[in-house]
């Protein structure tokens, strides 16, 4: 075990895009676990839109992250100590921490991996640990697509897009994704099985989603706000349902964003629109588990990533999120399992 431990700490709230004065890594001591407590090694952090509102001291669903304080982050380690019966040394944990190399974990914030079967490591985590429940529940609690509906995703291309429009084709819908460049547009519709696909920076979206949802949209799954909501609530079948799990668009805006302009067809179509958060569906993780490990089993779901190896990569890594250049989900690589 490496006789010091690499922490990146938050110094600053940002303001607008996330720049290099933001965070800053500090080789610290490695902490000792206390009763109750285990210490793991990192092996993968994943980096997710949530950071940048972690970083934020704006209302939201945590508190968000003190200044100088480590960055919060959803991780996966391999416990080194262990002073609880719920852990052992060798165990796979994953969960809520920090940004890195060795941190303490509580039954509270991290839980076994368990049995990944033959999926790798580092795929499990990315599917399993926050992308692949949130794209369940989003969609099948909030969005509740019907066989034979049309279901329009936008960042199709991202973490949690790419594996809703998957879940919607395997529950017979015809899908239609969003993404930003022409080779994400034609990696949904060739490799992950989307039918039609828009590229929102290119294309005039209004048009092109009149072209692809002749009969309308009945669920539109919401990743970013902004302009391509509004053109999507034009298009919206009567009882249509937006299941809303990201902002994107607006999360390094200095200024306050206006509400949608149609705001006025949620009553005239009589649309459900509810946010979603992951933390309200814990107690039911082992459901969405077992739904995509069968799913990815199967071969009808599939995992993309895209890593970066070593945590100090991290701060220039996440801001990929941020500008659309991450190509799945976006992850650091400390070491392999």
């Amino acid at each position: 075990m490496s006789e010091s431990n690499r922490v990146w700490r938050l110094r600053k709230r940002p303001v607008g895009d996330i720049t290099d004065d933001v965070l800053s890594l500090e080789n610290e001591t490695i902490p000792e676990p206390g009763a109750g407590e285990c210490l793991f090694r990192l092996n993968y952090l994943s980096l997710d839109p949530t950071n940048r509102i972690w970083m934020s001291d704006i209302e939201q669903y945590m508190p968000p992250v003190e200044l100088n304080a480590p960055m919060r982050g959803v991780v996966c380690g391999t416990v080194i100590k262990s002073n609880s019966p719920a852990f052992k040394e060798g165990d796979i944990v994953s969960g809520i921490g920090t940004w890195a190399d060795y941190q303490i974990g509580t039954p509270e914030t991290v839980g076994l991996l368990g049995d990944t079967g033959d999926i790798p490591v580092i795929d499990a985590f990315s599917t399993l640990a926050l992308v692949g429940p949130s794209a369940y529940f989003c969609l099948l609690d909030i969005g509740e697509p019907k066989a034979g509906e049309t279901v329009v995703v936008s960042a199709a291309a991202g973490a949690v897009g790419s594996l809703v429009g998957q879940i919607a084709k395997i529950k017979g819908c015809h899908v239609v994704g969003l993404a930003g460049t022409d080779e994400k547009c034609q990696l949904i519709k060739e490799d992950l099985g989307f039918d039609e696909a828009i590229n929102y920076k290119t294309e005039n979206v209004p048009e092109a989603l009149a072209r692809a949802c002749p009969n309308g949209i009945d669920v539109y799954f919401d990743n970013v706000g902004g302009k391509i909501l509004d053109a999507c609530l034009k298009l919206m079948n009567l009882f249509g349902r937006i299941p809303t799990c990201g902002l994107i668009s607006q999360y390094n805006t200095t200024e306050p964003v206006p509400g949608p302009y149609n705001y006025d067809l949620i009553l005239m179509h009589r649309l459900k629109i509810q946010g979603f958060i992951i933390l309200d569906y814990m107690d039911r993780y082992p459901e969405a588990t077992e739904a995509l490990i069968g799913w990815m089993s199967e071969g009808k779901l599939k995992a993309r990533t895209d890593v970066s190896d070593g945590l100090e990569t991290a701060l220039q890594t996440v801001k990929k999120l941020y500008t659309g250049e991450n190509n799945g989900k976006l992850m650091v690589r400390v070491k392999d399992v």
